[in-house]
């Protein structure tokens, strides 16, 4: 279950070892996801958009042309929760590579 209490940097450093490409920046988790072109780029931001509303916890999103950079934390909580963690995990799996 998701508390969204703010996480422990042990906890934090366990979930973020956990993560494929995530990094810890400024208390936050960051992401850049590549993709062939601008297209492709704003269908993963779509699907990420779609992950965000059902969870009901939403991102940071920065498109630059066939880059889309995530960043996640949890606002209410001053910092890092389960839920950036867990949503990290359903856009992975989201995630369309460039091919």
């Amino acid at each position: 279950m998701l508390t969204g209490e703010k996480l422990t940097d042990a906890q934090v450093a366990d979930g973020i070892g956990r993560l494929f490409g995530w990094q810890l920046k400024d208390g936050r988790i960051v992401k850049l996801y590549k993709f062939k072109g601008f297209v492709e780029a704003m269908e993963f931001a779509h699907r990420v958009a779609t992950l965000a509303a059902e969870a009901d916890h939403h991102p940071d999103i920065l498109i630059q042309y066939s880059k889309v950079t995530l960043t996640l934390s949890t606002h209410s909580a001053g910092g890092l929760t389960d839920k950036d963690f867990d949503l990290a995990k359903r856009i992975d799996a989201a995630e369309k590579p460039a091919g």
